[in-house]
């Protein structure tokens, strides 16, 4: 059994899709009925053991600063690619912490901490199962293995998630893997989940973790963010207005 020893956390996004919030307030940091949905992911974090903690930051990196003096032990890395490049560059400025580690999202709510246990039997991510047709990236799984995944969707799969677990092997080889994309292909504008679903798959055996719906809900746009709290309805108003 393998054993995350710390955690990735993405967070330079500019957050466009969440527009006017965002414009003074970087998408993690979005309070969501009072809590900011990246305090969510980190108390969760440390609830299961975990307190060695990288966040990469980028588009209003020194808002993020106060959650070093309220958080002993995460420490801030800065993403210069975060608004040219794709999330790969976030995950390239990590890449020397990916081994035995959590890799996921600072935009997102972690409503059961259960979810990121720490203990974990292969890499892999996060999964809930779906029969209904979702655009979501969708794996086909076959004896507990990740057989292939389909970018575009579809329906009765495992919907990926972005909170993964990385064996200490397979952190190496994507350590090595977004060096090769990143540095000498200039292959800047992917995600860098395509790394192992789509330009490497051969090269891992991925599993994947259980998870109910509304485990995690991942906030993709404004609308998504009324919906679970009504103060932020003004926003809208006045963009109709």
């Amino acid at each position: 059994m393998n054993r995350a020893e710390r955690a990735v956390i993405l967070a330079a996004g500019v957050g466009k899709r969440m527009r006017p919030v965002t414009l003074e307030t970087p998408k993690p940091l979005i309070k969501v009925n009072n809590i900011r949905m990246i305090d969510t992911v980190v108390q969760g974090l440390h609830k299961n053991g975990i307190r060695e903690i990288y966040v990469v930051v980028g588009y209003l990196k020194e808002k993020f600063e106060i959650l070093e003096k309220e958080y002993p032990g995460l420490k801030l890395i800065y993403n210069p690619y975060y608004d040219t490049c794709n999330n790969i560059s976030s995950l390239y400025i990590a890449r020397n912490f990916i081994q035995n580690a959590i890799i996921l999202d600072g935009d997102q709510i972690i409503y059961n901490t259960s979810v990121l246990e720490p203990s974990f039997e292969r890499s892999g991510y996060n999964s809930v199962w779906t029969d209904h047709e979702t655009k979501e990236w969708l794996q086909t799984v076959e004896n507990g293995i990740v057989t292939s995944c389909s970018r575009s969707g579809g329906k009765g799969g495992w919907q990926l998630y972005s909170i993964s677990r990385w064996t200490s092997e397979d952190g190496k080889k994507l350590k090595a893997h977004l060096e090769i994309e990143f540095e000498k292909r200039k292959n800047n504008q992917i995600y860098w989940d395509d790394i192992v679903m789509f330009c490497y798959p051969q090269e891992y055996n991925l599993g994947i973790r259980p998870m109910k719906s509304g485990d995690v809900v991942e906030l993709d746009c404004l609308e998504d963010l009324i919906a679970l709290d009504q103060s932020y309805l003004k926003y809208a108003e006045d963009e109709t207005e």
